[in-house]
């Protein structure tokens, strides 16, 4: 059947979102699911051991991401709202198993829409982070900055310089500095970084 011609396609980065926001809820039902079964066994006490624990450890880990993910990467709604607790709890499961502490210092319910781009600002950063760090959220007068400080950064300028439009090739791990450009123009915000010896910032 034809698309009806008063019914546009949706934007590329919309399409971009509608994907994220599918994978993430196709992926929550059944990591959840495994989730509880893995409780049900340890109540009847019928697996036991480290195994069990790793295998609880590696659930959680990939819950967390997918939670992460379906905030950087998933649609926004335009009324959505989310509290400074719930985004701190994601922020601090997503870093459980891994090198890097997400540090959120921002009060109150925030807009979606820019817990978004901050999410995808901290994916920035810790492509600079590969021995480990803090990523800090701020925000003064609708002003936001995500920046990290650390003594072995390993920033890539050709990366940041696609925050800034310039072509260049990205892996599948460095699709948020495609996406983050995008997302600060469709909001109309201004994007910019700076890169230093040990520190690195986003602003928007």
């Amino acid at each position: 059947m034809p698309n009806d011609p008063a019914q546009p396609d949706p934007p590329e980065a919309d399409l971009v979102a509608l994907l994220g926001s599918r994978l993430c809820h196709d992926l929550i039902s059944p990591i959840g699911a495994i989730g509880n079964g893995l409780e049900l066994l340890a109540l009847a006490g019928s697996v036991t051991g480290p195994e069990m624990e790793l295998i609880a450890q590696s659930v959680a880990a990939a819950n967390a991401r997918v939670r992460f993910y379906r905030l950087a990467f998933g649609q926004v709604g335009d009324q959505q709202r989310l509290g400074a607790s719930q985004i701190a709890k994601i922020l601090t499961e997503f870093g459980t198993m891994g090198r890097i502490n997400y540090d959120w210092q921002v009060e109150g319910e925030r807009p979606r829409s820019e817990v978004k781009l901050a999410c995808l600002a901290m994916l920035c950063l810790e492509a600079a982070l590969p021995f480990g760090g803090t990523i800090e959220a701020r925000e003064t007068g609708g002003h936001w900055e995500i920046a990290t400080r650390s003594d072995k950064l390993r920033a890539e300028p050709r990366l940041f310089a696609r925050l800034d439009g310039t072509p260049g090739d990205l892996t599948p791990a460095q699709v948020q500095f495609a996406l983050l450009p995008i997302e600060a123009a469709r909001q109309r915000r201004h994007l910019s970084w700076t890169l230093a010896d040990r520190q690195a910032a986003i602003r928007f």
